[in-house]
């Protein structure tokens, strides 16, 4: 993965087994891919179309840090697809893998535009 964040599990991030909630890693894939998309496509105009499936491979406890990382699938006209995953970093376990986030690059109208890797596909 090209770009990589790192978060700890804390008390609020756990859900009612005592492990990450699922929804607070979707919620660090979300925000960190788009990070990684509106750099890429130099804009921070976007927003999420589609996520792929998600897979929890293993789960992380309080306490561990966590590596987030992204890198580009596709590239399209007005959109880029990013891959993101997030691994324990003590021991690169897979935590959890989405394959495809789709985010479409917005003009001052909310509408589709070209961004700047467009002009490279």
């Amino acid at each position: 993965m090209e770009h990589k964040t790192r978060r700890v599990v804390m008390y609020s991030h756990l859900n009612s087994a005592g492990v990450l909630f699922g929804g607070q890693a979707l919620a660090w894939i979300d925000e960190e891919s788009a990070i990684f998309a509106a750099c890429q496509m130099g804009t921070t105009r976007i927003v999420t179309k589609k996520m792929s499936e998600v897979e929890f491979n293993s789960p992380a406890k309080l306490g561990e840090i966590l590596s987030i990382g992204s890198e580009i699938v596709r590239v399209g006209r007005t959109s880029i697809t990013v891959a993101c995953e997030i691994r324990n970093k003590s021991t690169d376990t897979l935590i959890v893998k989405v394959d495809e986030v789709v985010f479409v690059a917005l003009d001052e109208n909310n509408k589709p535009t070209p961004h700047r890797l467009a002009s490279s596909i």
